[in-house]
């Protein structure tokens, strides 16, 4: 019985926001057999919440789904779903796109497996940041949004019993990431990318809650979350953080991150391997057990000229931001 209701479940795909230039896409989705999964609700009971999260990891995924990609210009491009559902393509474009759009459509469709049902279609959203002055680098458990990564239940009670709408970000990081966004003179438009250690199965979970705190959205770097990979959290980062500055080699970026998990210590390798290209580091503090680990690094990070400021609010990194240049107060909300 459990094969024949598991072959009449139709197959989803999903596509994640990717970032690139505009020669190169890099995009990213996932084939999955129908969870049932609602988008989160306001109103949404904890069993609402509860039954959400527990189809999220009780997907089904796909693997060997064949999927083919296209976007405004050039051939569809093909890729192959692996063991998890995933798959990653890049679509080298023949010529750039025509003035970019800040966010360039892509067309997906699932090819194989043939299905009657579901969802054989998905556009994704690509960040083509145009002329930005710099980009910002964030993590976002403990950093953006409460999740007490540093204390297994609280973790789980939150990511269990909550939803976008009931999560809750820390006090001032909206008005500061919009601020950081407009950067310099208030009129640019820097991108802002999520690296998080969060598992895949959280993507929709993580989208709909920064678009319902009005943080400025971005392409989410989420984890893949199979046991093969629990350990690989600092590699994941780091590998992440890499592949970005090596998509816009000449943009300098802003981080931010908190001393709760290894962003300190990721983000000083990020500093010595690419030298002039961290503005500053803004480290959450939400451990007190790290100071002197993290004050190590600030030390060490001050003689390379590029400061690391550690603060348990947002307030010390908003006033260094102003203070260097980085953001412009008519950019940041009233409600200060």
């Amino acid at each position: 019985a459990m094969t024949a209701r598991r072959r009449r479940r139709h197959v989803e795909l999903h596509a994640f926001r990717g970032y690139g230039t505009p020669t190169r896409l890099l995009v990213r989705g996932r084939v999955l057999r129908a969870s049932g999964l609602t988008r989160s609700r306001l109103g949404d009971s904890v069993v609402d919440n509860l039954r959400n999260m527990f189809r999220r990891f009780e997907s089904d995924e796909v693997p060997g789904a064949l999927v083919a990609a296209r976007a405004a210009v050039g051939d569809a491009v093909r890729a192959t779903t692996d063991e998890e559902g995933y798959f990653e393509l890049v679509l080298d474009l023949p010529r750039p796109l025509e003035e970019p759009r800040v966010w360039e459509p892509v067309e997906f469709e699932l090819l194989e497996p043939a299905t009657r049902a579901g969802t054989t279609h998905a556009t994704g959203q690509v960040l083509v940041p145009r002329d930005p002055q710099y980009a910002v680098i964030s993590d976002l458990d403990d950093t953006v949004l409460h999740s007490h990564a540093t204390s297994l239940w609280q973790m789980a009670k939150l990511t269990l019993l909550h939803n976008a709408h009931t999560r809750l970000p820390f006090e001032g990081v909206a008005g500061f990431y919009q601020a950081l966004q407009r950067g310099r003179d208030g009129e640019a438009y820097n991108p802002v990318f999520y690296v998080s250690n969060s598992p895949w199965n959280l993507y929709d979970l993580l989208e709909d809650f920064l678009d319902v705190h009005g943080i400025p959205r971005g392409p989410l770097l989420l984890r893949d979350w199979s046991l093969r990979t629990l350990k690989a959290g600092e590699t994941h980062k780091l590998a992440a953080i890499q592949a970005l500055l090596d998509t816009y080699p000449g943009l300098q970026v802003v981080l931010v991150g908190d001393c709760g998990e290894r962003d300190p210590e990721i983000y000083r390798q990020v500093v010595l391997g690419h030298p002039g290209r961290v503005l500053a580091v803004y480290v959450r503090d939400v451990a007190p057990g790290r100071h002197d680990a993290v004050r190590a690094i600030a030390a060490e990070l001050a003689g390379h000229g590029v400061e690391l400021v550690l603060s348990p609010d947002t307030e010390a990194a908003r006033r260094h931001a102003l203070d260097r240049g980085l953001i412009v107060a008519a950019a940041l909300p009233d409600d200060r």
